[in-house]
Parts: structure tokens; C-alpha cells; sequence
């Protein structure tokens, strides 16, 4: 007979580690601490978790795990942008990447083996979708960046400030597991990052960005990319099933009245496609009363994607239409695009 499958640790947020320790006989605080050893310490080891009882760690060690994705491959960028190509269970592999600033260094994480969204310009979208992420492998990510990026002594710009879910895959098409790791990212006992510092990006899956605003108050950056329904069923098909009227809908209300808090509209410039001042008067009306800003985004080039990028005259003019409308436009330079990692173009090569 098989031994039973050891529960993975890392899959486990504050409130369902209390309710496996409370299982076990335990009290609430050693699952507080367990947590702690796991995300504050990068600790995978029992017996060095002094604080707990031999026989607690005697117990964990035999019943329990805690286990990572594994590095298969990691890239730098002439910028200082690092790419890490991760295995899985059941040999599928996902990519993730960190942007350092000034100030400032964003993890930019998967929540999907793939995607099921197929947004027309996305390398991602050609591989197909594989399967979810479990919690352990969303928050995992980020477990084995942190002990990356410590490693990288007097860099003082190599720490993590901001997590994104704009890795491979659609976030909300995972929502239990992303809920959950979201929650870790933000909680005092593992990663402490605020509510201003961790951002789902999603494509618009309106159902559930009404359920997120519900159950959460991260940051929400909305793929937009089309000012009108007929040209964002080419580029985002999951338009067809919730056009842009519902989609603004949401959007109006996620931060509920009274707050200041804006979402993020990203838009990828392509040549000709999208890109014309035309296109930018229909984006400032389709946005006129929605909380948001506008982060215009270069195409970057990859294999089997049909588009090319906007010119820098075509993105001054765009901006500009946006800028003088009073909508806060920012143009997002591309960073990591010599080692396939910038917007667009994750295929979890190798």
C-alpha cells in the first residue's frame, strides 16, 4: 500500500494553518510560529524550529512538507531584470521575473500553467493552459525569490517591494489558490507587503472581480488593450462574455465610494491595431467616471505573435489625448525584453 501524500505547508494561509493545528490538538499561536519559520526565516527544516515541542516537530517532520518550485533555469537582462524558469509537479514549468527600480524591486508571479484566455498578442496564450497552481506554488514563487535575491549581497535594490500577478496565466480563473497566496503576501507573519503593494492583473473575468472586491482589498490592474467591444473580441477574446459595459461596471465600484484608490488600465500599443489618436478618443470616453490610471505598454516582439509595436510619435500622440482629458497616463518602459521577459512574452521556455 502507498503512504499517504505528506500536506504541503506552504499551501496553507493564517486562518487554514490555525484550522490544521487546531486538528492536530494545538493551539492557534504554533501555527503562527510555524508560519513565521516558513516565510520570515525561509526555514523547510523542523528540527531547526526550536521554539516548537520535539514531538510537534517530530510530528511535522513525518506527516507534513514544505516544498518550493524548483529552479530550472534563471536569466539576467542587461538591466538587471532576472528571469527564473520553475518546474512543477507533474513536469510542468512556469516562469517568473524580477523588476529592480530605484526604490523599488516588483516579482511579477504565475498563478496558471499556461492560460485559457488566448489574448491574440501574449506568448503565453500559444502554449495553451495546463493547469491551476496550488497555493504552494503561487506564494512559492515568491519563497524562493526572497532567498534568491538575499543572496545578491550589497544590492541593495534586489528586495522584494511589490508582488504582481502578471505571470503566466489568468489570476481569477484561480481564485481559492490566488485568494490564499495573496493573503500570505500580505500578511504580517510571512511577506507584510500592503494592500498598495500587491496587484492582480486580470483580463476581466467580471464575476469574479465583483467576488474579489468582496473578499479582498489588493490592487486590480484590468488588461484593456481595446477602447471598443469589436476590436477587444480580436485582441482579448473573454470580451465576447463580458464586454466592455460590464467590465466598466465593475470596475466603477471595486474600491467602493469614497476611496482614492485607482485601477490600472493596461493597454499594449500595437502598430495600426490599436494605437491611433481615433482609438485614443474612444478610450477616454469609454474610462470617463471609472477610477483608473493608464499604463501604456510597448509590444514586445515574440515568436508566432503577428503584431509590431507602435511607434515613440504614435505614443506621444496617444498619451497626449489621454494626458489632456485628464486621465493619468504613464508609458511603461520595456524591461527584461532581451531575455524574453518583459509583458507578453512568458512561454516557460527551456
Amino acid at each position: 500500500m502507498s503512504k499517504t501524500k505528506k500536506i504541503n505547508l506552504l499551501n496553507f494561509n493564517r486562518e487554514s494553518m490555525r484550522e490544521y493545528f487546531l486538528s492536530l490538538g494545538d493551539k492557534t499561536f504554533r501555527a503562527d510560529q510555524v508560519l513565521q519559520w516558513i516565510h520570515q526565516y525561509g526555514y523547510k527544516d523542523f528540527a531547526k524550529m526550536t521554539n516548537l515541542s520535539k514531538s510537534l516537530r517530530q510530528y511535522l517532520q513525518e506527516n507534513t512538507v514544505i516544498e518550493v518550485p524548483t529552479i530550472v533555469k534563471e536569466q539576467e537582462s542587461k538591466d538587471g531584470t532576472r528571469k527564473w524558469l520553475l518546474k512543477l509537479e507533474g513536469d510542468f514549468c512556469i516562469e517568473m521575473v524580477f523588476i529592480p527600480e530605484e526604490g523599488r524591486g516588483t516579482l511579477c508571479v504565475s498563478s496558471q500553467a499556461g492560460c485559457p484566455v488566448n489574448c491574440s498578442f501574449c506568448a503565453t496564450a500559444k502554449l495553451g493552459f495546463k493547469r491551476n497552481l496550488t497555493v504552494a506554488e503561487i506564494v512559492g514563487q515568491v519563497w524562493v525569490a526572497v532567498r534568491e535575491l538575499s543572496e545578491d549581497a550589497g544590492h541593495h535594490d534586489r528586495k522584494i517591494t511589490n508582488v504582481v500577478l502578471m505571470g503566466m496565466g489568468e489570476p481569477l480563473l484561480n481564485f481559492a489558490n490566488v485568494i490564499k497566496a495573496m493573503d500570505l503576501m500580505m500578511d504580517d507573519l510571512a511577506y507584510g507587503l500592503s494592500k498598495y503593494r500587491v496587484t492582480l492583473s486580470t483580463a476581466g473575468i467580471v464575476p469574479a472581480i465583483e467576488k474579489l472586491a468582496e473578499v479582498s482589498d489588493v490592487s486590480l490592474a484590468v488588461s484593456l488593450h481595446a477602447p471598443t467591444d469589436e476590436l477587444r473580441n480580436v485582441l482579448v477574446p473573454v470580451n465576447k462574455k463580458y464586454p466592455l459595459k460590464e467590465l466598466m461596471r465593475v470596475c466603477k465600484k471595486y474600491f467602493g465610494k469614497g476611496s482614492r484608490r485607482k485601477i490600472s488600465f493596461e493597454y499594449v500599443l500595437l502598430k495600426d491595431i490599436n494605437d491611433t489618436p481615433e482609438h485614443a478618443k474612444q478610450l477616454v470616453k469609454l474610462l470617463r467616471g471609472v477610477p483608473g490610471k493608464v499604463n501604456l505598454i510597448p509590444c514586445n516582439p515574440s515568436t508566432n505573435i503577428k503584431y509590431k509595436c507602435s511607434t515613440v510619435e504614435a505614443n506621444t500622440i496617444f498619451r497626449k489625448i489621454l494626458l489632456d482629458a485628464g486621465i493619468n497616463t504613464i508609458t511603461r518602459k520595456t524591461r527584461g525584453a532581451d531575455i524574453d521577459a518583459a509583458c507578453g512574452q512568458l512561454a516557460g521556455k527551456g
